[in-house]
């Protein structure tokens, strides 16, 4: 027990994941959980726990046609928990007990959900879960009207709850494989302007982040009295999705992907696919279809994915605003990062440039990797590697049909984006004090 008490934050969130995904392996592999007999294997099993508790999306089987209902249940109930963050979960159960929760707990949860500080953090917690289930709750009422005429009262509701949960966790599981087309996704519904805006919604929400909503609802969304981090967030958050909607339409004029659509049916599937791309794995288009270039542009945002303390993944909207205001820093030639009024300090970006550089470093090796043992287009390979790794779930139909050490790749990249480059180093990392260095200054030339 003391031992466990010593354990760094960042040792005990790695482990919450991945107790949750061994339970969800297990539970996983019961005969109750897929439909047929023999079930599915250990390491499918432990494929699709990893990727509905790390709110990817990935998976081998179409979750309508493989999973029974039971099946399904473990499935969401994995995408919550993971959405919502380990941690915030097992807080909010101790807090329902009326257990006293201690100083090693809140650290814990200050650093697992990015809290910018431990005072108030129990609290705080709790907003975050009411929230969520509000959130959720009001998607899955308005999801419930277009389910639940076609689908009958109860099966209409179900499927309401699944998808406003998987869209809010930026999970991208679904059950539209009851068309009887596997791994449709939302394709049936590609012109569905209702339940495509709704969902929508529901991604960016998630993604945001918790902070940045408390931020807004606490400032009545007055924009010049929010936190830096909030100010940064929205506005490359709109950047994003205004301008990877706007490369993909204009991508797509060349390409026959969008053929048949009339013109406001080509923009709502262009911004769907933008959305979608930072980190929530659904797709109203078929992404095979698209051309290189708006499948390039898909990997840059799922590259970038979410915001930081949010249910997304990627290097984070905040880590690739400070890399780009760096440049623009470097041409002005001024000596620091300003941003709103703000100076920033250097260490953060020294910390976005080792987030990128593992980021991209992690994703290129495994597409080699895969590229090599899979026989694909390292493109192909490229596209799926990001999509694990900034925990998105889009995919260019290549997941289904890899081998054991492609899946065995593909989850420790989920692990690792979900649980954070720097969490995951340092949950490896011996715990020494920072020192300063005492040996002598050198120079060397760069660019």
């Amino acid at each position: 027990m003391k031992r466990i008490k010593k354990m760094s934050p960042m040792k005990i969130i790695l482990m919450g994941y991945c107790l949750v995904i061994l339970v969800g392996t297990l539970l996983l592999m019961l005969p109750a959980s897929a439909k047929g007999q023999g079930g599915v294997s250990m390491i499918d099993a432990f494929f699709t726990a990893t990727s509905a508790t790390c709110v990817t999306g990935l998976v081998r089987f179409d979750t309508y046609m493989n999973w029974t209902i039971f099946g399904q249940i473990v499935i969401l109930v994995m995408i919550q928990i993971g959405g919502i963050g380990f941690m915030t979960f097992v807080v909010s159960v101790i807090s329902l007990t009326r257990m006293k929760i201690g100083f090693s707990q809140r650290l814990v949860m200050q650093e697992s959900v990015a809290a910018p500080q431990i005072g108030g953090i129990v609290r705080n917690t709790r907003i975050m879960l009411i929230g969520t289930l509000v959130v959720e709750g009001m998607g899955a009422l308005l999801l419930a009207f277009h389910f639940c005429p076609r689908l009958g009262l109860g099966k209409g509701l179900y499927f309401s709850v699944f998808h406003s949960i998987s869209a809010f966790c930026n999970a991208g599981f679904d059950l539209m494989g009851n068309s009887g087309e596997a791994f449709s996704s939302l394709t049936t519904l590609g012109t569905n302007a209702y339940v495509n805006l709704i969902i929508m919604f529901l991604i960016i929400s998630g993604g945001l982040g918790f902070f940045v909503w408390y931020d807004l609802l606490e400032k009545r969304f007055s924009f010049r009295k929010m936190e830096l981090h909030s100010k940064m967030v929205i506005v490359v958050t709109l950047i994003l999705v205004v301008g990877g909607a706007a490369g993909i339409f204009i991508f797509e004029q060349f390409g026959s992907a969008f053929d048949g659509y009339t013109t406001s049916e080509k923009i709502l599937l262009s911004f769907f696919q933008s959305v979608t791309a930072r980190t929530a794995g659904f797709n109203s288009a078929n992404l095979g279809n698209l051309m290189g270039s708006s499948q390039f542009l898909m990997i840059c945002l799922m590259m970038i994915g979410g915001s930081a303390g949010s249910t997304a993944g990627g290097i984070k909207t905040t880590t690739f605003a400070v890399m780009v205001m760096s440049i623009s820093a470097k041409l002005r030639r001024e000596k620091s990062i300003e941003c709103f009024g703000r100076r920033l300090d250097d260490e953060i970006l020294r910390t976005s440039s080792c987030i990128f550089m593992i980021y991209m470093f992690a994703s290129i090796a495994s597409a080699m990797v895969i590229s090599t043992v899979e026989n694909v287009p390292v493109f192909t390979a490229l596209f799926e590697t990001v999509s694990a790794i900034g925990t998105v779930g889009c995919t260019l139909g290549i997941t289904p049909g890899v081998g054991t050490l492609s899946e065995i790749i593909l989850s420790m990249l989920m692990i690792f984006g979900r649980v954070g480059p720097i969490t995951f180093l340092f949950a490896f990392s011996s715990e020494k004090h920072m020192m300063i260095s005492k040996m002598p200054l050198g120079k060397i030339r760069v660019g």
